[in-house]
């Protein structure tokens, strides 16, 4: 883990964000810079196309639990 300076203003929009979302400052800010990230490296895709991906792959059985 690890400290992230960001600007005021930039802080203020995500604890905005992270109260509508209900989720705590830290895990908004993680899940925009998840998201920017996934839509930098899959420039086609749209906002719900993204979503759609990460859960499906969250519903995928890993490799690790089809051995076990």
């Amino acid at each position: 883990m690890g400290i992230v300076k960001i600007d005021e203003g930039l802080h203020e929009e995500i604890r905005r964000a992270s109260t509508v979302m209900c989720r705590s400052i830290n895990a908004q800010a993680e899940f925009w810079m998840k998201i920017g990230m996934l839509a930098e490296a899959n420039p086609t895709l749209s906002f719900s196309d993204i979503i759609k991906m990460q859960l499906e792959s969250a519903q995928a059985p890993s490799a690790d639990a089809a051995v076990a």
